[in-house]
């Protein structure tokens, strides 16, 4: 694993939480955990819908703030609706239903024909349409999660519901959450999921990027805030790694980089290392993460309608500008077929989007140096636009090994910069099994992976990309959706794809999300058709994204007729 260089802290707007108070926070909240597991399921029900309504009220402030922290115009604050509001209520308001199920029936609201059993013996369970909501908004998405394969179908029930079900798994003490720092739904889903999944009391420390969100979170959590289940704190690595290695602390979750999660297990420099070799951690408590991904997007070869071709150039386009590329799941590796017969016309769809595409501002820390590193350490470089100081355009870089060893497949680039690697396959069949290799053999990360493949490929080569999807060692794999969704729509579990280790961790180790409280799951699968009518609104090139999305975080945050009504309204203004 290429290991980055350290990148310092981004200023805050809030000063360092002093450590008395650090202290004073981890008191309360070891006086209360067990209180925690004592309280009963309708009041944690009703702690759940009062945050999720307040998430819902400050919204457009929220959002209005981290369009300003980023420089960016209100013409992209549909993005921070997306990442910030819409799936946070989305995922709250599932959770909910669950626990609701679990009170009414004892079992979470899956039907038995929702779980069904693949020709190679693992079991899945449907999760997506999850209402009749679903069925209207996400027209034609699926998903399911394929669970661990020593679960049989007998015992699918044993794995749903988690604390709810078997209480004697429910934790007991108090979890740090180290914050995420690119966007604003991130640590208060990670606090969420500690509480209400785990049965932990939580200790959240803020980003120093992306602090701004403080007053609004504890807003959103004041009632747990005031019956001492949360505390939030503010500062940089030193306040976090006091917090770490804390004997209040008994269990510790980030959502960063893998190299920040190696420097609070092992610690820094060759020491570091030398421990990381010897799998010799200094931190004595279990800790999870989700961490980066050099994410890939595997494009099959079909014969693709010109629509097809430019649908999902708007597509890949969103998948590496959403949020300026400061995504743990921006597409940073492009898998073409190099005989493709389209590929030339695609890659020029690609470029034409991109160039079309307003600058974005090089807001989050480090970018710079991570660019030209990057750039540096190759010859065939596309840059599409300029490069100046504090911008960075969309870039390729053309002359990336398949054979491994490239920068650009061992380590996360985190801003909007794509490898291309081209593979030298022309049937489709053999291509994705090519793929796959590269993908799970030379590729950094296990979070996300996404193919595109045209319905008649698919129809031609069915067995092929079942064949794909199973090989593929990610949490989650698109199959003509940016996998990155299963971000968003919540009842998916969202992590790496299991059996990482704490030295060498790949995209982390655990699960958050997970609404329906699925506990063994091994990957989910999210599909939608080829091509979305009308124009999805999370893609960068919708003309009427910001109040599209608003519009969705709002009904999602409670579904009306009323609101679905206006949220299409919306999305037809593409």
């Amino acid at each position: 694993m290429t290991l980055t260089p350290s990148i310092p802290d981004a200023p805050g707007r809030f000063p360092d939480t002093p450590r008395f108070q650090l202290d004073e926070a981890i008191a309360t909240l070891r006086s209360n955990a067990g209180a925690w597991a004592e309280v009963p399921l309708t009041r944690k029900i009703e702690y759940l819908a009062e945050v999720r309504r307040r998430w819902v009220e400050i919204g457009d402030d929220l959002v209005a703030d981290a369009v300003a922290s980023k420089g960016v115009g209100e013409e992209l604050a549909g993005e921070d609706w997306a990442g910030g509001v819409l799936a946070f209520v989305r995922t709250l308001r599932l959770l909910e239903e669950t626990l609701r199920s679990i009170e009414s029936t004892g079992a979470v609201p899956i039907d038995d024909d929702d779980i069904r059993v693949r020709p190679d013996g693992q079991v899945t369970v449907q999760v997506m349409p999850a209402d009749v909501w679903d069925r209207l908004v996400y027209l034609g998405w699926t998903a399911e999660v394929w669970l661990d394969p020593d679960v049989d179908r007998d015992a699918v029930r044993d794995h749903m519901g988690g604390i709810y079900t078997k209480p004697e798994t429910a934790a007991q003490g108090v979890a740090l959450v180290l914050g995420a720092g690119n966007h604003a739904s991130i640590a208060p889903l990670d606090v969420v999921n500690e509480l209400f999944t785990e049965g932990w009391v939580v200790l959240l420390k803020y980003n120093p990027v992306n602090d701004y969100i403080g007053p609004y979170v504890e807003y959103a959590f004041e009632e747990l805030i005031r019956a001492g289940l949360v505390r939030c704190v503010y500062g940089g690595s030193e306040v976090g790694d006091y917090l770490a290695h804390h004997e209040g602390i008994d269990k510790v979750h980030i959502t960063g980089s893998a190299r920040t999660f190696e420097i609070i297990v092992f610690g820094e420099g060759e020491e570091g290392a030398d421990r990381k070799a010897r799998n010799d951690p200094i931190l004595d408590k279990p800790i999870t993460g989700e961490l980066g991904n050099v994410s890939p997007t595997i494009v099959v070869p079909g014969r693709w309608s010109g629509r097809g071709l430019r649908y999902h150039a708007e597509h890949v386009a969103t998948q590496m500008m959403q949020n300026g590329g400061f995504n743990c799941t921006a597409a940073k590796l492009l898998v073409l077929p190099s005989r493709w017969e389209q590929k030339q016309a695609f890659l020029a769809e690609l470029r034409r989007v991109l160039l079309g595409l307003s600058d974005r501002p090089a807001w989050y820390p480090g970018t710079e140096e991570r660019f030209d590193r990057f750039v540096g350490a190759h010859d065939d470089v596309e840059l599409l636009g300029p490069r100046a100081r504090g911008l960075v355009p969309p870039t390729f870089i053309h002359d990336v090994s398949t054979e491994g060893g490239d920068i650009a497949l061992e380590e996360e680039a985190f801003c909007s910069l794509a490898a291309v690697a081209e593979l030298d396959v022309a049937d489709p069949s053999e291509y994705l099994d090519a793929a796959v290799e590269l993908c799970n053999e030379r590729v950094e990360g296990t979070l996300i992976a996404t193919i595109l493949i045209d319905p008649a490929t698919e129809r031609e080569h069915a067995g092929a990309l079942d064949r794909a999807v199973a090989a593929l060692r990610y949490g989650t794999v698109g199959i003509n959706v940016w996998a990155s969704s299963g971000f968003v729509v919540g009842q998916t579990p969202w992590g790496g794809f299991p059996g990482a280790t704490l030295d060498d961790v790949q995209s982390g180790i655990g699960w958050v999300h997970n609404a329906y409280l699925i506990d063994r799951p091994q990957k989910t699968v999210i599909r939608s058709p080829f091509i979305v009518t009308p124009k999805p609104p999370w893609f960068v090139t919708h003309r009427n994204a910001t109040k599209t999305m608003r519009a969705a975080s709002r009904f999602d945050g409670h579904p009306t007729v009323f609101g679905l009504v206006k949220l299409f309204a919306q999305a037809l203004r593409a």
